[in-house]
C-alpha cells in the first residue's frame, strides 16, 4: 500500500488504464467461455478492439498533440487492404494463421505510417479548420484508389491493374482486390485474444510516448506554440512524430479488423466512419486515453444492447451522447465529480487510519 502511495499520480493513472483493460478482457472470455454472451456481442469483440485503437491514437494527434484530424479512417483503409494483400500472398509458404497475421499488421502499420508521413509533409504545416479539411479530402483520396485497384494472386506473384479484373490475366489464381467490389475470398485470422494483445501494445506505446520527454515536447506545442519553438523545439518534428505514430496504430487497427470479415469494401472506411472515431476521442476526453477506451466501448455496443427496444434504440443513443457530451463540458458536473471523488478519497483515509 505504502508503494502505491508512493508512486506519481500518471504512474497511478497508467496502472489503472492496464487494469481495466486487463480485467475487461478477463471477464468478457469468462462470459464467453459460459455461453453467457449473445452470438451478436461475441461478434462485435474483435471490432470493439479495433475502434479502441483507433481511437486511442486518434487521440494522440487530437488531444495529445492538439490538431484535428478527420482523414483517420484513411489510414485505417491502407493498414486493412495492405494487410489481406499480405495475408494473401503468404498463404502458400506461412500456414500458421497467428504468424501471418502478425506479419500483415506490421506490413499494415508500416505501410500506413509512409502514408502518413507523405500526407504529413504538406498537411502539417497547416492548422485548425485548414488541417481537418486537408486530411478529410486525402482521407477520400485514400478510398478512391482503393476503389480503382484491381490485385490478384497466382503461382507467379502479384498481379496488378487500373482498369479491370479482366487484365490481370491470373493463371489458376484468385481476385484478391476487386475494384469497388473490395477485398474478397479474405480468410478470417482476427481473434479477440489477438486483439486485446494488440490494445495493451497500443497502450503501452502511446501513455510511455506521452510521459516521454518527447511527448511532454509534443503538448508544449500543443499548448503555446511560440513558446515551444522559442526554446528550440522543433514544431515539424514533433508533429510529424505523432501523426505517424497515429497513422501506424490506425494502420495495425485496420488490418485486425478487415481480417474479420470474409469481404471488405472502401465505403467502411469513409469520412463517417472518420467522425465516428472522433466522438468517441471528443466524449472520452481530449487527451484522456482511458475515457477514450470508455467512451469507444459504451457508445460502440450500446447500439447492439438497446437491440430489443427497436423502435427507441437510436433516439436513446441520441440522448445518452447528448448528456454525456453536456457532463463533459460542464464545469458543474466536473466540480460535482471531483467533490465525490475528494469525499471517497477522505472515507478511504479515515477507515485506514482506524485499522491502524
Amino acid at each position: 500500500m505504502k508503494k502505491w502511495k508512493n508512486l506519481s499520480s500518471k504512474t497511478r493513472s497508467d496502472f489503472l488504464t492496464y487494469t481495466m483493460v486487463i480485467v475487461a478482457f478477463i471477464v468478457l472470455r469468462v462470459l464467453s467461455a459460459f455461453g453467457m454472451l449473445s452470438n451478436s456481442l461475441t461478434g462485435l469483440l474483435v471490432p470493439l478492439c479495433a475502434y479502441i485503437i483507433m481511437a486511442v491514437s486518434l487521440n494522440l494527434t487530437v488531444g495529445v498533440l492538439g490538431e484535428l484530424s478527420l482523414g483517420h479512417a484513411g489510414f485505417m483503409s491502407v493498414g486493412a487492404f495492405s494487410g489481406v494483400i499480405a495475408c494473401a500472398g503468404m498463404e502458400s509458404f506461412i500456414p500458421n494463421p497467428i504468424l501471418r497475421l502478425v506479419i500483415a499488421v506490421v506490413i499494415g502499420g508500416i505501410l500506413a505510417g509512409i502514408t502518413g508521413f507523405l500526407i504529413g509533409i504538406p498537411v502539417l504545416r497547416l492548422r485548425g479548420d485548414y488541417l481537418a479539411i486537408v486530411t478529410l479530402a486525402f482521407g477520400e483520396i485514400i478510398k478512391n484508389i482503393i476503389n480503382c485497384l484491381y490485385i490478384g494472386i497466382d503461382g507467379s506473384g502479384l498481379h496488378f491493374s487500373l482498369i479491370s479484373s479482366a487484365d490481370l490475366a491470373l493463371e489458376n489464381g484468385r481476385v484478391v482486390i476487386n475494384g469497388p467490389v473490395g477485398a474478397v475470398g479474405v480468410q478470417k485470422l482476427s481473434t479477440f485474444t489477438f486483439g486485446f494483445v494488440l490494445v495493451m501494445l497500443t497502450l503501452i506505446v502511446v501513455l510511455n510516448l506521452k510521459r516521454s520527454r518527447t511527448g511532454r515536447a509534443i503538448m508544449a506545442v500543443r499548448d503555446n506554440r511560440i513558446a515551444a519553438e522559442s526554446v528550440g523545439i522543433s514544431i515539424t518534428k514533433y508533429k510529424m512524430i505523432a501523426f505517424i505514430t497515429s497513422a501506424v496504430m490506425a494502420g495495425a487497427a485496420g488490418v485486425l479488423f478487415a481480417m474479420n470479415y470474409t469481404s471488405l469494401t472502401s465505403s467502411k472506411f469513409d469520412f463517417n466512419q472518420s467522425i465516428l472515431i472522433l466522438v468517441f476521442v471528443v466524449l472520452g476526453g481530449l487527451g484522456n486515453i482511458r475515457g477514450s477506451i470508455i467512451a469507444t466501448v459504451i457508445l460502440y455496443l450500446l447500439p447492439e444492447i438497446l437491440r430489443p427496444i427497436q423502435d427507441y434504440r437510436m433516439l436513446i443513443y441520441s440522448i445518452v451522447l447528448i448528456v454525456v457530451m453536456l457532463t463533459t463540458n460542464s464545469e458543474k458536473a466536473k466540480l460535482f465529480i471531483e467533490k465525490q471523488k475528494a469525499k471517497l478519497k477522505e472515507k478511504k483515509e479515515k477507515g485506514g487510519a482506524k485499522g491502524e
